[in-house]
């Protein structure tokens, strides 16, 4: 079954599901696939955050398919919230089924980040660049 929606936000990981992480029953584990989208959405917070971030919380997990080993997992990540200090990434997982070639939505989630200074304190997140005009 293809999704008709396709992903949205920013291409930002993709990672071939091995044999090595696969669970009893053969798919890949789910803590696997959430270690991805942690990686891919700390690299979206560091980016907007411009400097260390870290992980305080991961809300609306939503596994919806399974993972097969050879599929391509691809992280879809964006900003959705901004606060002082945190924000909340939107992520959407989706596998490139091995040898079907069809994209399948299988998780998303929204992880929140805390800007951190060097100590592992919270920080202020800068405010966004606005473009030059015209740009």
């Amino acid at each position: 079954m293809t999704e008709e929606k396709q992903p949205a936000g920013e291409a930002t990981l993709r990672v071939l599901a091995m044999p090595a992480d696969v669970n009893v029953n053969g798919d890949i584990f789910g803590g696997w696939v959430l270690s991805q989208m942690d990686i891919a959405s700390g690299i979206i917070a560091a980016q907007r955050a411009k400097g260390r971030v870290t992980t305080v919380a991961v809300d609306a997990m939503k596994f919806i398919r399974p993972v097969g080993v050879g599929d391509i997992l691809c992280v879809w990540a964006w900003v959705e919230r901004v606060g002082r200090s945190s924000m909340a990434i939107k992520i959407e997982a989706w596998a490139v089924r091995h040898r079907q070639g069809i994209s399948e939505k299988v998780t998303e989630a929204v992880f929140t980040y805390v800007a951190i200074d060097e100590d592992g304190s919270p920080r202020p997140v800068p405010e966004e660049e606005t473009p030059w005009p015209g740009a």
